[in-house]
């Protein structure tokens, strides 16, 4: 049995997958450090124990790591130097690489000689070519760490392998990952090739309280306005759908109806359909267009007119909702990993 934990910082999901893939537990433990457990140490003991899985049962611990820079392009096994690594990249993403590590560390004392692998939500986008990844910046800025890295990897390289299995792969697939968070990826012969997501997640197209993109120099005014940290609050939390039509959750908007309401959801389907335009760039065409993600598995009218929107790069082409798999993603990676 292998495990999957996808560590948040202050929720922890638990899945448990058997050699042929299939899932057999899954937990989720929140509000940890508040109204639920104590530490991450104590989530991942109780969901354990939820699932009534033994350490012993099990034959390794996979994680999901949001950010690994620019080296860490690959699925690995957990050593001393790929989690220093990992701390490395800390101020790459500060709300989720100590989450990942704290549970890394947590299994290294639960169970210290149970191999530990991990699975990287930047990697799937270390294909972009340097002009897709490069920020126009000198290049000590570039040293310092600034560029496009792109995120939702784990995603979109599930939809890739999903897509696969149904047949051959078309060459040039737009793929659009819609939830809370929100990116769009070019997959050119299965390899990314551009996405909307850069530096941070808060880039791309409009999401439930994220603005997607927007001109530096606004960004500067609101930290004038509120400081960093208050400029910081506004862009990742309370902008987005939320800003603009009150509802994070787009079934919200939906139902309440306001020309608020409305508005939030022309914005989010106006922007997907621009970047989308972008993305087929990037490949040079379009042959297929795959949906995932809360929003884009389950939201046939927002679907509808993003697939109405697309009309303009000409003849009709499959159009698929590929449900998202990220935790069998990571344990398929890991387990390749254990039999290489």
């Amino acid at each position: 049995m292998l495990l999957v934990v996808n560590a948040g910082s202050s929720s922890v999901k638990l899945a448990v997958f058997d050699a042929g893939l299939a899932q057999i537990a899954e937990a989720r433990l929140e509000e940890i450090g508040s109204t639920g457990p104590a530490t991450h140490l104590a989530a991942l003991e109780a969901g354990l124990a939820r699932m009534a899985i033994p350490l012993a049962g099990l034959s390794g611990v996979a994680h999901r790591v949001v950010h690994g820079g620019a080296s860490l392009t690959q699925p690995a096994r957990l050593t001393a130097s790929v989690v220093a690594e990992i701390e490395a990249c800390i101020p790459l993403a500060p709300l989720h690489n100590p989450a990942n590590l704290t549970a890394i560390r947590a299994f290294e004392r639960l169970a210290p000689d149970l191999p530990q692998y991990a699975s990287f939500d930047t990697a799937f986008h270390a294909t972009n070519p340097a002009v897709a990844t490069r920020y126009a910046l000198p290049p000590a800025a570039e040293a310092a760490g600034l560029r496009r890295y792109g995120f939702h990897g784990i995603s979109y390289a599930s939809l890739v392998r999903k897509l696969a299995e149904q047949g051959p792969l078309p060459r040039r697939v737009l793929a659009l990952h819609l939830g809370n968070g929100a990116s769009l990826c070019a997959i050119l012969d299965g390899a990314s090739v551009a996405t909307t997501m850069g530096y941070s997640p808060l880039s791309g197209i409009t999401m439930g309280t994220r603005t997607g993109d927007i001109d530096g120099n606004a960004v500067l005014r609101l930290a004038e306005l509120h400081g960093i940290e208050g400029a910081g609050r506004l862009l990742n939390r309370a902008s987005g759908l939320l800003g603009l039509g009150g509802f994070t959750d787009m079934r919200a908007l939906h139902a309440a109806g306001t020309p608020e309401a409305r508005f939030a959801i022309d914005h989010f389907c106006y922007w997907a359909v621009r970047h989308a335009g972008s993305m087929a760039a990037a490949m040079g065409g379009l042959d297929a267009v795959a949906f995932t993600g809360g929003i884009g598995e389950n939201d046939t009218k927002v679907r509808a007119r993003i697939v109405a929107g697309l009309a303009f790069l000409g003849a009709d082409r499959p159009v698929w909702v590929i449900p998202a798999e990220e935790e069998r993603q990571i344990a398929a990676e890991a387990r390749a990993l254990m039999v290489s």
